[in-house]
C-alpha cells in the first residue's frame, strides 16, 4: 500500500483547517446577526406576540367654583373591553358574557358593528362595571379569551342634576367627531365632552393619554395582572377654576318646582361673572359616564319637558314687561323723555292711535304718572307712547344696536342670539307688508316679533345695575382660556336716567308692588315682573322676574333673572330667595328658611321689617 507523503497530509490538513474556519466564521456571523444585529428585533417580535399595547386614559382636569370648592373631578372605576379579534370571536364572547352584564340583543349587535368598523382597538363593552361584573369576569377569565379589565378614570359631578346644563356631560367620542378637525388625533373609545363647559373647554379638560402593556399566552388570555405595566404614564386634563357658584346652584335646583319649566340666571354685578345658570327640568350629568343606555337616551329625547333643552342660554321667549326697561333706556337715550316727564295722554284703560286702540292690562288705568311710575305699575299706555316718541325705524335700530339680536359671546356652546327684526324690511321679507308706525306699540311693551333668552335679559339688567355697560357674561374665571373677547353692552345713559330706572324698579317690591311679598329683610329688590303670552299652542302665560339686588341703600351685587313657562307667577319669590341665599352667604349672615316677606306673613312672623317702608 503506498503511503501518502507527509508533505500531502499537511497541505490537506492545512485545506481542512480553512474549511473549518470558514464554516465557523460563517456561524458566527449567524450567530452575531441573530443574536445581536438582529437580537432587538427577534425581542421586539417575541414581546409583540406576549404583549398587548393599550392607551392609559388620562383624567379630565378637575373642575372648580368661584369659592375652591369642587363641582367635578374623577373616581377611579373599572371598565371591560375585549382585545381586537375576528368577529365570530367577539361576538361569541359577548353572548357568553351577555348573562353576567345584562347585555341584550341589541348591545350585542350593536358592538360588534363597534368592532367591525374599528377593528384595530380594544372594543369597550361596559364602563364603570359595577362590582357584581368585575368579579364575575375576573372569575371567568380562563373561558374567555381576550377579555380585560381596565382600570380607568370616572367623571364625577359633586352637584348633580343642579349643574347639569352649566357643566354638560361626556360620552365616547363618536365617528362624526373622529372625522372633524377638533378632535384630529382622537382615538375610538377615548371620552369627550358632549355639552355645556365640558365640550367648551375639551382641550383644557382632555389631558394626554398614557400607554401601557398587558401580557398575554397564545391564545390571547390575559396573564398576570390585569393592570399591566405602564410604558408612559397619562397626563391629567388642566384644571379650569369657574364663576358659578356651587352651593347657590344646589339651592336654586332645591326651591324650583319640580312641576315647571323655566331657567334661572345669576349674574355677579363686579365683573358679570355667572353665579347661576339652571333650566329645568334639569339633568344629571352623571347618568351619562360611561355610557348612557339607549333607553334612558330615548326617555331623554322623548320626554315633553325637554330635560336636555338648556332654556338659560337657547330658550327664546317674548320677554313681556321685562322688556319695558329697555324701552325707557332707548327713550332716555334717545333724548325723547325726560325721567319726570308725564305722557300726553294719562292711562285710561286704552290708548288709540291712527284707529288701533290698545288696552292697559289695568282696565280703570293708571291716570297721569311718570316714567318711575310707569315701570312701577307696568302701566302699557305710557310705554305705548313713549315707543310712539321714539318712532319705529330708530326702534328697530337701536335695539340691534344694543345687542338684542346677538348672542351675549358667554363661553358655552350652542347659544342662541335673541329674534328681533333687523329692519323695516322685516315684515315685507316675513309677512309680505309695510309696517306702520303702529307696530311699535307691541313691540315697546315686549311684544311682538320679539323673543329673547333669559341669559340676554339678564346681560341687559347686569348694564342696568351698573354704568350702563356690561361685559359678556363669563362662567370661566380665567380670560385667558375664554379666546378672543367678545363686546358686551354699553349704553349712554346718565347716572340720572339709570337712577330713574332703578327708582322704578325700586317700587315693584314695596306696598302695592307686584314683587311686595317677595321684599326681603337685608336687601334692596330691585326689578320687573312680566306676564308673557305663550306661544306655540300653549294656553298659560310664562312668567319672569328679571332684577338686581344688594344691601338696603347701598349698590346692586347681584343681578337675577327668573323665567317659568305656563306658570301664574311665582318667578319673583325665586328670584329674592336664591338672591338672600347668595348674599347672606357672601356677607357672613345665617342663612334662614323662612326668606321673603309672603313666607314670613305665611308662618305668621310679625318681624318689623316686613311692613316697614323700604
Amino acid at each position: 500500500m503506498k503511503e501518502t507523503h507527509p508533505l500531502e497530509l499537511r497541505l490537506r490538513a492545512r485545506g481542512a483547517t480553512v474549511v473549518l474556519v470558514i464554516l465557523m466564521a460563517i456561524l458566527a456571523v449567524a450567530f452575531f446577526r441573530a443574536q445581536v444585529v438582529r437580537g432587538t428585533s427577534w425581542a421586539l417580535q417575541s414581546d409583540s406576540n406576549r404583549l398587548r399595547v393599550l392607551p392609559e386614559p388620562a383624567p379630565r382636569g378637575t373642575i372648580f367654583d368661584r369659592y375652591g370648592r369642587i363641582i367635578a373631578d374623577n373616581v377611579p372605576s373599572y371598565s371591560i373591553s375585549l382585545f381586537p379579534a375576528p368577529l365570530d370571536s367577539i361576538r361569541a364572547t359577548l353572548e357568553g358574557l351577555a348573562p353576567h352584564l345584562a347585555l341584550d340583543e341589541e348591545r350585542i349587535e350593536s358592538l360588534v358593528e363597534r368592532a367591525r368598523l374599528n377593528r384595530r382597538q380594544p372594543l369597550l363593552v361596559l364602563g364603570n362595571a359595577d362590582y357584581d361584573a368585575v368579579a364575575a369576569v375576573a372569575e371567568m377569565r380562563p373561558d374567555f379569551p381576550g377579555v380585560f379589565l381596565e382600570m380607568r378614570p370616572r367623571r364625577r359631578y359633586i352637584g348633580g342634576p343642579a349643574v347639569g346644563h352649566a357643566l354638560g356631560y361626556v360620552g365616547e367620542v363618536s365617528a362624526a367627531e373622529l372625522e372633524s378637525p377638533r378632535f384630529a388625533g382622537y382615538e375610538q373609545g377615548m371620552i369627550v365632552g358632549k355639552e355645556g363647559l365640558e365640550r367648551q373647554y375639551e382641550e383644557f379638560l382632555q389631558g394626554v393619554q398614557g400607554t401601557r402593556y398587558i401580557e398575554v399566552d397564545a391564545v390571547g388570555r390575559v396573564v398576570g395582572s390585569f393592570e399591566g405595566q405602564a410604558a408612559a404614564p397619562a397626563i391629567p386634563g388642566d384644571e379650569l377654576f369657574l364663576n358659578l357658584d356651587l352651593e347657590l346652584l344646589e339651592f336654586i335646583h332645591r326651591i324650583f318646582p319640580d312641576t315647571i319649566r323655566g331657567a334661572v340666571v345669576a349674574l355677579d354685578v363686579d365683573d358679570g361673572g355667572v353665579l347661576a345658570l339652571y333650566s329645568a327640568p334639569t339633568i344629571d350629568p352623571n347618568e351619562f359616564v360611561g355610557g348612557i343606555s339607549r333607553t334612558r337616551w330615548q326617555e331623554l329625547n322623548e320626554d315633553p319637558g325637554q330635560p336636555l333643552f338648556n332654556r338659560a342660554v337657547v330658550g327664546r321667549y317674548p320677554p313681556a314687561s321685562t322688556w319695558k326697561l329697555a324701552t325707557a333706556a332707548i327713550g332716555l337715550e334717545a333724548g325723547v323723555v325726560q325721567p319726570e316727564e308725564l305722557m300726553p295722554e294719562g292711562c285710561f284703560g286704552s290708548f288709540t292711535f291712527r284707529g288701533d286702540r290698545r288696552r292697559c292690562w289695568r282696565p280703570e288705568g293708571h291716570g297721569h304718572i311718570d316714567l318711575a311710575e310707569a315701570i312701577a305699575v307696568s302701566c302699557n299706555v305710557y310705554f305705548y307712547q313713549l315707543g310712539i316718541r321714539i318712532g319705529l325705524e330708530r326702534f328697530v335700530s337701536e335695539s340691534n344696536r344694543l345687542g338684542f339680536n346677538r348672542t351675549c359671546g358667554i363661553d358655552l356652546p350652542r347659544e342662541q342670539a335673541g329674534s328681533f327684526p333687523d329692519g323695516l324690511d322685516w315684515w315685507r321679507r316675513t309677512h309680505g307688508f309695510a309696517p306702520t308706525e303702529n307696530e311699535v306699540m307691541s313691540l315697546a311693551i315686549g311684544g311682538g316679533p320679539n323673543d329673547q333668552t333669559p341669559l340676554k335679559i339678564a346681560q341687559f339688567y347686569l348694564a342696568l345695575a351698573g354704568d350702563g355697560s356690561a361685559p359678556a357674561p363669563r362662567l370661566i374665571r380665567d380670560e385667558a382660556l375664554v379666546g378672543v373677547p367678545v363686546e358686551g353692552w354699553s349704553m349712554d345713559l346718565s347716572a340720572a336716567s339709570l337712577e330713574a330706572l332703578r327708582a322704578g324698579m325700586r317700587q315693584v317690591s314695596r306696598p302695592g308692588g307686584t314683587a311686595f311679598l317677595s321684599g326681603l329683610e337685608h336687601w334692596d329688590l330691585v326689578g320687573k315682573t312680566g306676564t308673557a303670552q305663550a306661544t306655540g299652542g300653549r294656553v298659560r302665560p310664562h312668567s319672569w322676574f328679571a332684577g338686581m339686588v344688594g344691601p338696603r341703600g347701598g349698590d346692586p351685587e347681584i343681578v337675577i333673572v327668573v323665567l317659568l313657562e305656563e306658570s301664574d307667577g311665582g318667578a319673583a319669590p325665586i328670584a329674592a330667595k336664591a338672591a338672600d341665599f347668595h348674599l347672606r352667604r357672601k356677607h357672613g349672615i345665617p342663612v334662614d328658611s323662612i326668606q321673603t316677606r309672603g313666607e314670613h306673613i305665611a308662618a305668621g312672623i310679625n318681624a318689623p321689617w316686613i311692613w316697614a317702608p323700604e
